[in-house]
């Protein structure tokens, strides 16, 4: 007997399922709009293949033997199961679902970003939450979007991993901001890369990890590197950190002009050779065609569309000293 082991495809299970629940080779062959040869030989293959008649004589009809029994309530189960799985998936209804979405991001667009984005959801999704976490290292990430526990990533390091689905969001100029008495608040134009070195830099990026911040990345693609004096693990003590010393903290345009608002700061253009600052959406293939997933892109990249207006405005002002 032929070994089973890979010889069903789906088409020869149907089929087998229809000889066995009509009883008729001839009915099989028109349901499946087929000829009766072609039935014939397949049931014919499936005799020797089971290695039983499945079909038998009894007067002038055919019934199924004990085995095409069983065959029959297992091939009705498994094909059910086949057609749900391959049928499309269900339309996703924001307004009534309550799952919970995940996202990774820089967080330098923390407080002007992610807001956009919780009332967005409110709105549109009432019943859904979400989770934000800081970036993790390189590895950790693409495991979490691999396996599915994360949904998506904003990142802005210089260069993404390519292997990833990527969608740009958002360009913003870079800018350094000072204390309103440091000698450099004032200063017109852009800061020279020279004098930009010379200064002490404070960095929400540990060594270990300078190669995915969007400022030190550049630099070493430039083959240059800044003094960091002091790093933070969080954007939230930068402004306590940079209050009233002489350090120098370089981010993009948003975070500066919120911290420019406090009037204790000032915001100067950072050198020509950085550029601007990338933010863009990373997901996995895994989450590439769900609904849901579509959905969620696309409430995150029109969250943040008020932001684009913003940074492409005319430069920020400097606050009084």
């Amino acid at each position: 007997m032929e070994s089973v082991n890979g010889a069903f495809d789906v088409r020869l299970m149907r089929t087998l399922l229809l000889l066995v629940t009509e009883c008729s080779v001839s009915r099989t062959a028109e349901i499946l709009g087929q000829t009766q040869p072609t039935v014939s030989l397949a049931l014919k293959r499936l005799r020797e293949l089971i290695g039983d008649p499945i079909l038998v004589r009894s007067g002038g009809v055919l019934v199924p033997t004990e085995r095409g029994l069983e065959l029959r309530a297992t091939l009705q189960r498994l094909l059910t199961e086949i057609d749900s799985l391959l049928s499309p998936p269900p339309s996703f209804d924001p307004d009534r679902t309550e799952r919970r979405f995940r996202v990774a991001a820089a967080n330098c667009l923390d407080s002007a970003f992610l807001p956009r984005i919780f009332a967005r959801m409110a709105e549109e999704a009432p019943k859904a939450s979400i989770d934000v976490a800081t970036l993790p290292g390189r590895d950790e990430l693409m495991a979490h979007l691999a396996d599915g526990t994360l949904d998506l990533v904003v990142g802005n390091w210089p260069r993404p991993p390519e292997q990833l689905r990527l969608a740009p969001l958002l360009s913003t100029p870079i800018k350094c901001v000072v204390a309103a008495g440091h000698r450099l608040a004032g200063t017109i134009g852009s800061l020279g890369m020279d004098q930009y070195l010379a200064e002490r830099h404070l960095s929400p990026s540990a060594d270990v990890m300078m190669q995915y911040s969007p400022i030190d990345g550049r630099l070493m693609e430039l083959g240059l590197r800044r003094r960091i004096a002091a790093s933070v693990p969080e954007y939230a003590i930068v402004p306590h950190m940079l209050a009233g010393s002489d350090l120098v903290f370089t981010t993009g345009a948003p975070l500066a002009e919120q911290m420019a608002d406090s009037g204790a700061f000032a915001v100067i253009d950072a050198p020509m050779e950085f550029g601007r600052m990338e933010f863009y959406l990373l997901w996995h293939d895994c989450k590439h065609h769900s609904p849901a997933h579509i959905w969620f892109r696309h409430l995150v990249k029109a969250s943040v569309a008020g932001l684009r207006d913003f940074v492409d405005a005319p430069p920020l002002r400097v606050a009084a000293e």
